[in-house]
């Protein structure tokens, strides 16, 4: 009981510190393991201030590594800007590019309340839901609205589907390259018998930012990406930093 006080108490004083001292840049690197080998991706999140309100702008790139780049030769480019509302992040247009392949994309028209969804050349409308993301700013929504408790509902917009989801909240220790870290773990519940899987182990630590996620895509594959660096600056000018790399090969930012 005492552990569970101590807990939410970090998660309050963390939301408290992040809301009054905002991250403006974000950076993030992981290692991925998938089923037919690794690779790394980078993570870059831009958050822009000015007398109209505030933007961000979420850039992911994945690229291959050893024998998984001949196999996987191409990169993985996943791009969401939108802005930044009382309610957390809005997003306004995402899109996915695997090489030159055409790219998945989604169009956000929150005025009329509908979405449009681009993928694999075929293009569809769907009602737009109230506080309906895309994948890849759903998975940094948490830095910007108070820590959720035991489960949530969300609305995500992947590829050609909008779907609902129901989220279980969890907390458990986690060992990265960075060493342990304590975790809020985001797991979306399936339907029975479903071979998808999402789980998102979120760092309070660090303002919330996603530190592993595992998924199962549609077709079958398996990915995990777990964080080896954490760069984050504020709007104060402070910031933030953890590597895995050496400090004498580490081109330190934070001073």
């Amino acid at each position: 009981m005492r552990f569970l006080i101590f807990f939410f108490s970090l998660l309050t004083l963390s939301f408290s510190v992040s809301a009054a001292n905002i991250p403006i840049h974000i950076e993030l690197n992981y290692q991925v393991s998938t089923d037919i080998g690794e690779g790394e991706i980078q993570e870059v999140m831009e958050i822009k201030h000015n007398k109209k309100g505030s933007s961000y702008v979420i850039n992911s790139e994945a690229q291959a590594t050893g024998i998984f780049k001949i196999v996987e030769p191409s990169s993985l480019v996943r791009h969401s800007e939108g802005i930044l509302t009382k309610q957390g992040l809005r997003p306004l247009q995402a899109y996915e590019r695997h090489g030159k392949k055409e790219p998945s994309s989604v169009a956000f028209d929150w005025e009329n309340m509908y979405v449009t969804l681009k993928h694999k050349g075929e293009e569809i409308k769907e009602k737009l839901p109230a506080g309906a993301m895309d994948r890849l700013s759903m998975s940094y929504s948490f830095i910007f609205v108070p820590p959720p408790k035991d489960s949530l509902e969300r609305t995500v917009v992947h590829n050609n589907q909008v779907r609902l989801s129901h989220y279980k909240i969890t907390q458990e220790p986690l060992k990265t390259a960075l060493g342990e870290l304590h975790t809020i773990v985001v797991t979306r519940q399936e339907e029975q018998g479903s071979k998808l899987k999402r789980k998102i182990w979120l760092a309070p630590d660090y303002n919330m930012v996603p530190v592993r996620i595992v998924s199962v895509e549609e077709n079958g594959r398996e990915i995990d990406k777990i964080i080896t660096q954490i760069h984050i600056r504020y709007s104060n000018g402070h910031c933030s930093e953890k590597t895995s790399k050496p400090e004498t090969t580490q081109r330190r930012r934070c001073h």
